[in-house]
C-alpha cells in the first residue's frame, strides 16, 4: 500500500507539459529573440518609445502650463468700448515710454466761440506687445485690434482689446491699479466749480465751469479756515451717527462780518475744495415765494451747497431808515420769514443738505432764523489782522524778503481805519509787479 501511494505522488509530481504548450512557449521566445537580433526592430522600438516620452512630456507641459497660469498668473482685460481704457492707456504709456518705441497718437480739436481753435495731442503704446512696472512689478501689455467695429460717441470704430499680464493672482493689484489710474486721469482732467440757479421749476447750471479757487487763496484769521474745514469733515463723515440718533443729518452755518471779508469766496473756495456744487438762492426775487423757496430748498442737486446771500436784506425793517416811505422798500420780496424758516427744518424739509448762509449785519436777523437746528456754526470774517496783511502781500509776490513784509505790515497799521481782505488785494493789483511800489503807495492812491 505505501509503495503505490509513493509510485502515484512520484508520477503526479513529475506529470510532463503537455506537448503543444511547450510548442507555443518555444515559438514566442524563438519570435522574441529574432526580433530582438533584428536591428530594425531594435531602432523602431526606440523610436516609439522616445515618442510615447515626449508625448507625455508634452501632455504635462501643457497641464503644468495650465495649472501655472490658475495658480500663479493673472489676466486684466479692457476693451476700448469701456470708459477706462483710454486712460488706462495713458497711465501704461507714462510708465512704459522709454521702452515703447512703438506709439499711437490720439489727436482733439476744442473750438471755442470766439473763433480759438485749441488741439491737444495724446501718446499711447501701440498695437503689439509692450511692458512696463507697475508697484515693483512687470506687467506685459498686448494691445490688439479686433476685426468687427463698435458705434462709440456716434462714430464707428474698430473694437480694441488690451491684455494686461502679470505675477500673482491678487484681485486687489488690479483695483489698485485701475484706482491709481483713474485718479492720475482725473487730476488731468479741465474741472472747475458749477453754480446752479433756479429757473421755473428746476435747478439749471448758471453760466459755464469757473475755475476752482483754491482754500489758501482766499485769507482768513488765523485758524479760521482750519476750523471749519474740521467741523465740515466731520459733518460728512458723520452721517451714521445722526441717524442713530434720530437728528436730521443737515448742517447750516451763517458767516458774518463787514463788507469785502471774503464770505462768499471762502465758500465757493470750499465747494471747489470738496467738489460740490454751489446752488444760489435769492431771497429778494420777486418770483420767489415761500412755496417755490421750500421747492428749490429741498430739490437741491445732490453734493450741492445752498448758499442764501446777504438775508439780512431780506427782511429788512423799515423803521431802521429815515425815508422808510421810499419805493425802494415797497414789495422787497415775497417771501416770508415764516416761509424762509419752515423751508430750512420744516417736515417737508429733506435731509443731507449744506446751507450757507451771509449777513453783513448778523443784529438784523431774527433770533429764531439763527437758533441752533437752523444754523449750527457761526463764524465771523473780519476785517484785516497783521496776521492777513502779511499773508496776502506774501501771496501776490513770490519769494519777497521778510524786510518788505514786515514794512508793509507796518505801513497798514499807520492807516487810520480798518481794512478789508478786498481792500487790500485791489491795492495790490495795482503794483503786482513791483511790492516796493505797493508799500509806497498805500493810502495815497486808494479809497475806501
Amino acid at each position: 500500500m505505501n509503495t503505490g501511494d509513493t509510485v502515484i505522488d512520484s508520477l503526479v509530481v513529475q506529470q510532463p507539459q503537455p506537448p503543444q504548450q511547450a510548442g507555443n512557449v518555444g515559438f514566442f521566445e524563438r519570435s522574441f529573440n529574432s526580433l530582438s537580433t533584428n536591428p530594425l526592430f531594435s531602432a523602431g522600438a526606440g523610436l516609439a518609445g522616445l515618442g510615447l516620452v515626449a508625448s507625455f512630456g508634452k501632455r504635462a507641459l501643457i497641464i503644468g502650463n495650465a495649472i501655472a497660469r490658475r495658480k500663479f498668473i493673472s489676466k486684466l482685460q479692457i476693451t476700448n468700448e469701456e470708459p477706462s481704457y483710454q486712460y488706462v492707456l495713458d497711465f501704461i504709456n507714462q510708465r512704459s515710454s522709454h521702452k515703447t518705441p512703438n506709439l499711437t497718437v490720439n489727436s482733439a480739436l476744442r473750438q471755442y466761440e470766439g473763433g480759438r481753435i485749441v488741439a491737444s495731442h495724446v501718446l499711447l503704446p501701440g498695437h503689439g506687445t509692450h511692458y512696463f512696472t507697475y508697484n515693483y512689478r512687470w506687467i506685459q501689455v498686448e494691445r490688439q485690434r479686433e476685426e468687427h467695429q463698435i458705434q462709440k460717441d456716434g462714430v464707428r470704430r474698430p473694437l480694441e482689446t488690451v491684455t494686461l499680464t502679470k505675477l500673482g493672482v491678487d484681485p486687489k493689484y488690479w483695483v489698485d491699479f485701475l484706482r491709481a489710474a483713474t485718479e492720475e486721469a482725473l487730476s488731468k482732467m479741465e474741472t472747475g466749480l458749477v453754480i446752479n440757479k433756479p429757473v421755473g421749476i428746476e435747478w439749471r447750471r448758471f453760466g459755464g465751469v469757473q475755475p476752482k479757487r483754491p482754500l489758501e487763496s482766499v485769507v482768513l484769521s488765523e485758524g479760521l479756515s482750519k476750523g471749519i474745514c474740521a467741523d465740515l469733515d466731520d459733518f460728512l463723515g458723520s452721517r451714521k451717527w445722526y441717524t442713530d440718533r434720530g437728528i436730521p443729518y443737515r448742517r447750516g452755518y451763517l458767516f458774518y462780518g463787514p463788507p469785502g471779508t471774503g464770505k462768499t469766496s471762502f465758500i465757493t473756495a470750499l465747494a471747489a475744495h470738496y467738489g460740490y456744487s454751489i446752488c444760489i438762492l435769492s431771497l429778494s426775487d420777486r418770483l420767489l415765494d415761500d412755496d417755490r423757496l421750500c421747492h428749490f430748498m429741498n430739490t437741491a442737486p445732490p453734493n450741492s451747497f445752498i448758499l442764501l446771500e446777504d438775508v439780512d436784506a431780506a427782511f429788512i425793517s423799515k423803521d431802521r431808515f429815515e425815508n422808510a416811505n421810499h419805493p425802494a422798500y415797497d414789495g422787497l420780496t415775497r417771501v416770508t420769514l415764516s416761509g424762509l424758516l419752515n423751508s430750512i427744518d420744516g417736515v417737508a424739509s429733506t435731509e443731507e443738505r449744506i446751507l450757507f448762509m451771509t449777513t453783513n449785519h448778523i443784529d438784523h436777523l431774527d433770533a429764531a432764523l439763527i437758533r441752533p437746528g437752523r444754523v449750527d456754526a457761526k463764524h465771523y470774517f473780519g476785517n484785516c489782522t497783521p496776521f492777513m496783511v502779511e499773508a496776502l502781500f506774501r501771496r501776490f509776490y513770490e519769494n519777497v524778503s521778510d524786510e518788505l513784509v514786515a514794512a508793509f505790515r507796518d505801513k497798514v497799521s499807520e492807516y487810520p481805519n480798518e481794512v478789508s481782505p478786498a481792500f487790500i488785494q485791489g491795492h495790490l493789483q495795482l503794483f503786482k509787479k513791483s511790492p516796493e511800489e505797493a508799500i509806497a503807495n498805500f493810502g495815497i492812491t486808494d479809497e475806501i
